[in-house]
């Protein structure tokens, strides 16, 4: 169903995995990888979004550091992630996402170019935050983002829609962090924070040690139905 494109930026260019539905055609999806590169799972979580009608680009977050990065879940893949993770520039990557966006429109397969929508996982569910805050996008869904509580100071800058999905046992998100979010999100017109009671970090990660189908399925329901309601397909 997908395959590998060329991504343009400011100083470089980049990867990027673009899932396109059988129609051909749909409304554009960003998706920001975790800390795992863009590996089989986002790849798979892209192809899932494409069979919902959605054409879903996947960019290669970590290029500047070290461009086609794909880990595994072994106790290597979590080191050398954590690594890439310390060394990435937040700033860099939400220029990333706004070229990503941008070449999105671009595309032959959009249905809409004003509305695209953008959807993170860990570091991305970060990202889709700050790409909310900082970037042109009609809707924004935010996995268990780790560091948002430290950025609530930009999210009145925030203009389309904002969800964000976070689990009530995770320890990168502590219930501290999560009450700030809740709070600050409360106070904006479009912006809602979803708490999974007992679940852990990473709980929509296909066949991962903390999936759990339930909070999965009700955060899925919930994310497509932020993205009809904004971008469609509808």
């Amino acid at each position: 169903m997908g395959q590998t494109i060329r991504i343009p930026s400011k100083d470089g260019s980049f990867n990027a995995y673009l899932a396109v539905p059988a129609s051909g055609r749909g409304p554009g999806i960003v998706m920001c990888q975790e800390i795992f590169g863009v590996n089989g799972t986002m790849r798979t979580l892209a192809d899932r979004y494409a069979q919902e009608g959605y054409v879903v680009l996947v960019p290669d977050l970590f290029w500047r550091i070290e461009p086609g990065v794909e880990l595994d879940y072994s106790p290597e893949g979590w080191k050398r992630a954590f690594e890439f993770f310390q060394k990435y520039d937040q700033n860099k990557g939400v220029e990333d996402i706004a070229a990503t966006v941008a070449a999105l429109r671009q595309r032959p397969e959009l249905d809409d170019v004003a509305n695209v929508g953008v959807i993170g996982y860990c570091l991305g569910g970060k990202m889709a935050y700050l790409a909310a805050c900082r970037c042109d996008v009609a809707c924004s869904v935010g996995y268990y983002g780790v560091g948002i509580e430290q950025a609530l100071d930009e999210a009145d800058n925030i203009k389309g829609r904002l969800v964000l999905h976070l689990a009530g046992e995770d320890e990168y998100c502590p219930p501290e962090a999560r009450a700030q979010i809740a709070a600050k999100l409360a106070t904006l017109p479009k912006a809602e924070a979803f708490s999974y009671p007992g679940v852990d970090h990473a709980f929509a990660r296909p066949n991962g040690n903390h999936y759990d189908k339930a909070a999965d399925e009700t955060a899925y329901a919930r994310t497509l139905a932020a993205l009809k309601s904004e971008i469609g397909p509808r």
